[in-house]
C-alpha cells in the first residue's frame, strides 16, 4: 500500500492552505496588529493558536472520523448529525461564505480602481460577481483537478504577493509600533486568542475535510489510518503557512500606526501598499485579494457541491455546482455590509458547536464514547451561543443575558465554555450509569476514530 510522496503531501497541504487563506484572513491579522501596537506579539500568539491550530485539529478531526462532519455530529444523535451538517453547509456555503468571498473580491480588488461616477452603481458588482462565479464553477468542474489548480498555481502566486509586500515593509519600515488600544491593554494574549476564532476556519475546517481526504484518496491512499496521517501531514503544512502569513501581515499592522487610524484591516492593508509601492501597489493588493477570494470559493463549491449532490437524487455534481454558483452570484449582490450583518448572529450560533464537537472528537476513547458526553456538552453550548446569536439578531434578552454574564469568560464572547464542561461532565455519570460494563458508544454510520 502506497504513501503520499513528499511532493504530493507539499501540494496537498498549499491546497489546504489556499481554502482556508480568504481575504477576510488577510484583513484579521493587520487589523490585530495596528490596534494591538507593542503588545501586538502577545495578541499574535493568542490569535495564531486558534486561528491556526483550531482550523487544524478541525481537519484532523474530520478526517478521524472518515472526513464526514454528519458522521462526527451523529455522536449526539443521527437527526442532530443530518440536520447540523446540512446548517453548516448552507451557512459555510451558498447563502454567506460563498457569496462574501465574491463581495469582498469586488470591494478590494476592483472598487478602487473605478472612476467616482460608477462607485455607487450596481453594474461593476453584477458584473464582477458574473465573471467572478464563472472562474470558479470552471474551476470546481473537476475536483480532481483542484490540487493541480490551487495547490501548484494559486497559492504560490498568493504567497507571492504576500511575500513582495512584507520584504518591502521589513527593508523600508514605515514606523513604529504605537500603543495599544484599551482592548489590548490588559490581556492581549487572551483578545487574540478571542479574535482568531472568529476567523471561522474552524467551521470550515469541518466542510474541507472531505475536499482533502477525496485529494489523497484520488492519489491511491486508502486505510483509516494512512489516511488520518497523510491528512495530518498536510494540515501541519498548511497550519505553518498561515502562522508564516499571519505574522507577515500583523508586521504590516505593527508598522502602520503612524499613517494613521483605520475602520478595518482592508482599510490598514490599502494605506499600507499604496505607501510603499504606490498605484501599482493597490493592483498588488487587489490581485491578492481576488486570488485569496477565489481559492476560497472553489474550494467551498467543491465541497458544498459533493454533499448535497450526495444527497439529492437525480442532482449531478455538475449541476450542483453550478446551481450553488448562480445562487451565489445572486447573493452576493445584496453587498458585503448586509452579509455580514445576517452571516455574525448566526455563526454565533453554530460555531460554539463545531468546537465542542471538534475538542471532544480527540477526547472520544477517554470517556469511553459515551453518547451522553456528546448529547450534555452540545445542549449546554447551545443554549449559550443561540441566545448569543438571538441578542446579536436584536432581539431583547437582557433577562437572560444577565444571569449569564456571571459565566467566567461570558463578556470575552466564550461563556459558553463552562457549561459545555459541566454538561460534558453530566454525561460522562449519565453514560457510566447507563453503560456500567464501560461499553462504547458505537457510530451511527461505519467507521469509528
Amino acid at each position: 500500500m502506497r504513501e503520499l510522496t513528499h511532493r504530493e503531501t507539499l501540494t496537498i497541504g498549499l491546497m489546504l492552505f489556499a481554502l482556508f487563506f480568504g481575504a477576510g484572513n488577510m484583513i484579521f491579522p493587520p487589523a490585530l496588529g495596528q490596534a494591538a501596537g507593542t503588545h501586538a506579539w502577545e495578541a499574535m500568539a493568542g490569535f495564531i493558536i486558534t486561528g491556526v491550530g483550531l482550523p487544524l485539529l478541525g481537519v484532523i478531526a474530520t478526517g478521524m472520523s472518515g472526513g464526514n462532519l454528519q458522521m462526527l455530529a451523529g455522536r449526539v444523535h443521527p437527526v442532530f448529525g443530518a440536520v447540523f451538517t446540512v446548517v453548516v453547509y448552507l451557512a459555510i456555503g451558498p447563502f454567506l461564505a460563498i457569496p462574501r468571498t465574491g463581495t469582498v473580491a469586488f470591494e478590494m480588488g476592483v472598487l478602487p480602481f473605478l472612476p467616482e461616477s460608477a462607485k455607487t452603481s450596481w453594474v461593476p458588482l453584477f458584473l464582477t460577481t458574473l465573471v467572478y462565479f464563472a472562474v470558479t464553477f470552471w474551476l470546481s468542474l473537476r475536483p480532481s483537478k483542484l490540487v493541480d489548480r490551487i495547490g501548484k498555481v494559486l497559492t504560490p502566486a498568493l504567497l507571492l504577493i504576500i511575500a513582495v509586500m512584507f520584504v518591502q515593509s521589513f527593508l523600508h519600515p514605515i514606523g513604529s509600533a504605537g500603543e495599544p488600544a484599551e482592548a489590548y491593554q490588559s490581556a492581549p494574549f487572551f483578545k487574540g486568542f478571542v479574535e482568531g476564532y472568529l476567523t471561522l476556519d474552524a467551521l470550515a475546517a469541518l466542510v474541507f475535510g472531505i475536499v482533502v481526504t477525496s485529494a489523497i484518496e484520488d492519489r491511491g491512499i486508502t486505510g483509516r489510518k494512512k489516511l488520518g496521517w497523510a491528512t495530518v501531514k498536510a494540515g501541519v503544512i498548511a497550519a505553518t503557512g498561515l502562522a508564516l502569513v499571519y505574522l507577515a501581515l500583523a508586521y504590516l499592522g505593527v508598522t502602520s500606526h503612524s499613517l494613521g487610524q483605520s475602520e478595518n484591516g482592508g482599510q490598514i492593508l490599502t494605506t499600507v501598499v499604496q505607501h510603499l509601492f504606490g498605484g501599482k501597489g493597490l493592483l498588488l493588493l487587489g490581485a491578492g485579494v481576488i486570488l485569496a477570494c477565489l481559492t476560497t470559493s472553489v474550494g467551498l463549491v467543491t465541497a458544498c457541491s459533493h454533499f448535497f449532490s450526495e444527497r439529492l437524487p437525480g442532482v449531478s455534481y455538475k449541476t450542483m455546482a453550478l446551481i450553488l454558483s448562480l445562487f451565489s452570484a445572486a447573493v452576493a449582490n445584496v453587498g458585503l455590509t448586509q452579509l455580514i450583518a445576517i452571516s455574525v448572529p448566526v455563526l454565533l450560533m453554530i460555531y460554539p458547536i463545531a468546537i465542542v464537537l471538534m475538542l471532544l472528537s480527540f477526547l472520544h476513547r477517554l470517556f469511553r464514547g459515551y453518547s451522553e458526553v456528546y448529547v450534555g456538552a452540545t445542549i449546554a453550548t447551545a443554549i449559550i451561543s443561540i441566545v448569543d446569536g438571538l441578542k446579536q439578531f436584536g432581539l431583547s434578552l437582557d433577562g437572560i443575558t444577565s444571569v449569564f454574564a456571571h459565566l467566567p469568560l461570558y463578556n470575552e464572547g466564550i461563556g459558553w465554555l463552562l457549561p459545555a464542561v459541566c454538561g460534558a461532565a453530566i454525561g460522562f455519570l449519565v453514560g457510566c450509569v447507563r453503560q456500567p460494563g464501560g461499553a462504547k458508544y458505537q457510530e451511527t454510520t461505519s467507521g469509528t476514530p
